[in-house]
Protein backbone atom coordinates (compact mmCIF):
# COMPACT_ATOMS: atom_id res chain seq x y z
CA UNK A 1 0.00 0.00 0.00
CA UNK A 2 1.63 3.17 -1.14
CA UNK A 3 0.79 6.51 0.81
CA UNK A 4 0.83 9.61 -0.56
CA UNK A 5 2.68 13.06 0.37
CA UNK A 6 -0.54 14.57 1.43
CA UNK A 7 -0.95 11.38 4.05
CA UNK A 8 2.50 11.98 5.18
CA UNK A 9 2.15 15.71 5.36
CA UNK A 10 -0.88 14.89 8.05
CA UNK A 11 0.46 12.83 10.18
CA UNK A 12 3.57 14.83 10.36
CA UNK A 13 0.96 18.08 11.36
CA UNK A 14 -0.49 15.39 14.03
CA UNK A 15 2.92 14.33 15.50
CA UNK A 16 3.13 18.37 15.82
CA UNK A 17 0.54 19.77 16.87
CA UNK A 18 0.65 16.91 20.16
CA UNK A 19 2.94 14.06 19.47
CA UNK A 20 1.23 10.86 21.07
CA UNK A 21 2.89 7.19 20.52
CA UNK A 22 -0.27 6.63 17.48
CA UNK A 23 0.74 9.49 15.48
CA UNK A 24 4.67 8.30 15.63
CA UNK A 25 3.88 5.18 15.02
CA UNK A 26 1.65 5.75 12.07
CA UNK A 27 4.56 7.63 10.99
CA UNK A 28 6.52 4.41 11.03
CA UNK A 29 3.57 2.57 9.20
CA UNK A 30 3.69 5.24 7.18
CA UNK A 31 7.79 4.91 6.03
CA UNK A 32 8.13 0.56 6.19
CA UNK A 33 5.74 0.45 3.49
CA UNK A 34 5.83 3.01 0.91
CA UNK A 35 5.33 6.82 -0.10
CA UNK A 36 4.47 8.09 -3.61
CA UNK A 37 5.92 4.99 -4.75
CA UNK A 38 9.91 5.22 -3.63
CA UNK A 39 9.62 2.03 -1.49
CA UNK A 40 10.09 2.38 2.07
CA UNK A 41 12.53 4.06 4.60
CA UNK A 42 13.97 2.58 7.17
CA UNK A 43 15.65 4.50 8.86
CA UNK A 44 12.55 7.25 9.19
CA UNK A 45 10.28 4.51 9.75
CA UNK A 46 12.87 2.91 12.50
CA UNK A 47 13.01 6.73 13.93
CA UNK A 48 8.99 6.72 14.06
CA UNK A 49 8.74 3.23 15.94
CA UNK A 50 11.38 4.29 18.39
CA UNK A 51 9.93 6.89 19.81
CA UNK A 52 6.78 5.67 19.74
CA UNK A 53 7.87 3.26 21.83
CA UNK A 54 9.45 5.55 24.08
CA UNK A 55 5.75 6.35 24.55
CA UNK A 56 4.82 3.35 25.44
CA UNK A 57 3.41 1.81 22.13
CA UNK A 58 4.45 -2.02 22.20
CA UNK A 59 3.32 -2.51 18.11
CA UNK A 60 6.10 0.54 17.75
CA UNK A 61 8.14 -1.92 19.66
CA UNK A 62 7.92 -5.02 17.75
CA UNK A 63 8.16 -3.32 14.46
CA UNK A 64 11.18 -1.03 15.25
CA UNK A 65 12.61 -4.83 16.15
CA UNK A 66 11.56 -6.18 12.65
CA UNK A 67 12.53 -3.49 10.71
CA UNK A 68 16.59 -4.06 12.00
CA UNK A 69 16.82 -7.23 10.29
CA UNK A 70 16.41 -4.92 7.48
CA UNK A 71 19.18 -2.65 8.30
CA UNK A 72 22.46 -1.99 8.48
CA UNK A 73 24.29 -1.36 11.89
CA UNK A 74 25.27 1.80 10.12
CA UNK A 75 21.31 2.49 8.91
CA UNK A 76 20.11 1.62 12.61
CA UNK A 77 22.94 3.98 13.89
CA UNK A 78 21.45 7.36 11.46
CA UNK A 79 17.92 6.02 12.85
CA UNK A 80 18.68 6.37 16.55
CA UNK A 81 20.78 9.93 16.17
CA UNK A 82 17.17 11.07 13.70
CA UNK A 83 15.34 9.76 17.05
CA UNK A 84 17.36 11.70 19.53
CA UNK A 85 18.06 14.76 17.43
CA UNK A 86 13.79 14.71 16.94
CA UNK A 87 13.69 14.43 20.52
CA UNK A 88 15.80 17.66 21.50
CA UNK A 89 13.89 19.76 19.00
CA UNK A 90 11.07 18.59 20.26
CA UNK A 91 11.13 18.34 24.08
CA UNK A 92 8.41 20.53 25.16
CA UNK A 93 6.18 19.32 22.58
CA UNK A 94 6.57 15.27 24.34
CA UNK A 95 6.24 17.06 27.94
CA UNK A 96 3.42 18.88 27.46
CA UNK A 97 1.72 16.17 25.88
CA UNK A 98 2.87 14.35 28.78
CA UNK A 99 1.22 16.42 31.09
CA UNK A 100 -2.16 16.64 29.54
CA UNK A 101 -2.24 12.87 29.71
CA UNK A 102 -1.83 12.65 33.62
Amino acid sequence: MAFTEVEVKEAEAAVHSGANNEDLFRLGLIYSTDVEDRGPDFIEAHKWFNLAAMLGSMPAKAYRDELVMEMTPEDVTAAQRSARDWLKKNRELLQQRHKEAA
